[in-house]
């Protein structure tokens, strides 16, 4: 596996976390991951990571920015990866 490899699975993985995380801290009401945070681990390259996320735990779909941002964000790192390839 190389660097880039790791990279992109660890920051999706990461991602897909954080929002678990905010989902159940969402339910309790408690301290919240934010906004911020979770919007730059997409736009770090785990936008993958997030969507699923978002689609899995119904998270963050009412919010426009994460359901126009996030899948643009794939899009945009999807092509980068073609080109790049």
């Amino acid at each position: 596996m190389t660097f880039w490899q790791f990279y992109l699975l660890e920051i999706n993985v990461t991602a897909l976390l954080l929002c678990a995380v905010d989902k159940a801290c969402a339910r309790k009401n408690v301290w919240r991951v934010p906004e911020t945070t979770l919007l730059l681990s997409a736009a770090l390259g785990g936008s993958g990571g997030l969507l699923l996320g978002m689609l899995v735990l119904r998270h963050k779909t009412r919010h426009k920015q994460f359901v126009m941002g996030v899948p643009a964000l794939l899009i945009v790192q999807l092509a980068l990866l073609y080109i790049c390839k």
